[in-house]
């Protein structure tokens, strides 16, 4: 490309920078272990290559990773996602290669992962899983000096899993999703919080009264189904999983078939993780107005190409909102062309849930190189202890203390003798 970055405008910079200082002041877990790591530097000589979504919060982990004595390049994990503020400001304030701008074009995307690549990382660390099957398609000449990879999301997993299933998976890669203090919390509240902002800041229409409907039950949208209900929607959950079902019942939500949600819909949101959770036999039988929208990682959860083809117009009557105009005269509105809304049309998670999902990544990245020739190639959590050192140190930053065991009760919990 000519340069060690590709970003829309280094102008933004100095805006840039004021917004991950602000995000900054919320994310003391991250601020404390940056800390350490500018004292210990113990990734110090390490290539780093980072495919996540280009936000004030990542920024944070960057500088982090950084302080670390990481070498790190930058790239986005999704065309839409991208602060490009924030990216000006770590280029031109930090000294790190970002290649992301806002609303970039499908080639243009897959250059940026090239160039994150061409970095010849001993550690990828992705959202999504694209650095990883770019060095399992792409650049298997990177696998013998790689360290490992990490993961941020349940796509991402789902994704590895599979590989290491198929025996393509050539190198550990810790699944950051799957540690608590990263799932419980970020998938939950994070994504409930900012996936209704991003539907807000979109259409800035009232849920209080509304019906609407969450495609399926996993962390994220349970978490996106409660903050619905909090701001007054009337939530109907669609599941595949009989036990998710069954769970989302007796939370109190009204659960059926997604082809019978959709009738009755003003909004549906999708966040399984899966592809054509929506499809033409589910917009054939949509009400005027229905308001669609995805929080899963990828576009492929709504069957965009089957909603164009039973069209005769799409419009667009405000940003991120493309109205499409069937057959029939009934118009269905698609928010932010299909991609994370939370990130297309708003700013993602607080930034004070990425805390803890950040410091997992930044303390995975450490685990790898610690422990360099110990994990078998395959998908890995952090160990618990990691869990709860962070679950702690967000604690002791909220100022709340909790109990701890008397040498008695540790004892009585660790035996079998004594009962009633």
């Amino acid at each position: 490309m000519g340069k060690n970055f590709d970003i829309k405008d280094a102008s933004l910079a100095e805006y840039g920078r004021r917004r991950i200082d602000w995000a900054e002041a919320e994310m003391p877990v991250l601020r404390q272990i940056r800390e350490r790591f500018a004292s210990e530097r113990p990734l110090k000589g390490v290539r780093l290559s980072a495919c996540l979504h280009v936000t004030a919060e990542t920024a944070n982990l960057m500088r982090t990773l950084a302080a670390g004595g990481a070498d790190v390049v930058l790239c986005a994990s999704n065309p839409l996602s991208t602060q490009d503020d924030v990216a000006a400001s770590l280029v031109v304030h930090d000294e790190i290669p970002v290649y992301a701008i806002k609303g970039e074009d499908h080639e243009t995307y897959y250059q940026h992962i090239t160039a994150a690549l061409d970095h010849n990382p001993h550690i990828t660390m992705d959202d999504g899983a694209d650095l990883v099957t770019g060095v399992l398609k792409q650049r298997p000449d990177l696998i013998p000096a790689m360290l490992g990879s990490t993961e941020e999301t349940t796509t991402g997993v789902i994704r590895l899993k599979a590989m290491a299933a198929d025996g393509v998976l050539k190198f550990p890669v810790i699944a950051v999703n799957d540690s608590d203090t990263k799932h419980l919390f970020d998938n939950r509240y994070g994504t409930g919080q900012s996936t209704l902002d991003g539907i807000l800041r979109a259409t800035n229409v009232l849920l209080a009264g509304k019906t609407f409907v969450v495609g399926g039950y996993g962390y994220c949208s349970r978490g996106i189904a409660e903050r619905a209900r909090g701001m007054g929607a009337n939530v109907i959950v669609t599941e595949v999983n009989p036990i998710r079902a069954l769970e989302a019942a007796m939370d109190g939500y009204r659960v059926m078939p997604m082809r019978e949600a959709v009738k009755v819909a003003d909004f549906v949101v999708t966040a399984t993780g899966n592809k054509n959770v929506l499809d033409a036999e589910d917009f054939a039988v949509m009400k005027d107005g229905c308001i669609v929208a995805n929080s899963g990682h990828f576009n492929v959860e709504i069957n965009i190409p089957d909603l164009e083809a039973l069209s005769v117009e799409k419009r667009q009557p405000r940003a991120f909102v493309d109205q499409y105009i069937l057959k029939d005269g009934r118009r269905i509105n698609l928010l932010g062309e299909g991609r994370l809304i939370n990130l297309a049309s708003a700013e993602g998670h607080p930034s004070a849930v990425m805390d803890m999902s950040f410091a997992n990544q930044a303390l995975a990245s450490e685990y790898l190189l610690t422990h360099k020739g110990k994990l078998p190639n395959g998908v890995h959590a952090l160990p618990k202890e990691v869990d709860r050192e962070i679950a702690s140190l967000k604690l002791k930053s909220m100022g709340i203390m909790i109990d701890t065991l008397t040498p008695e009760q540790a004892k009585y919990l660790a035996s079998w003798e004594e009962g009633t």
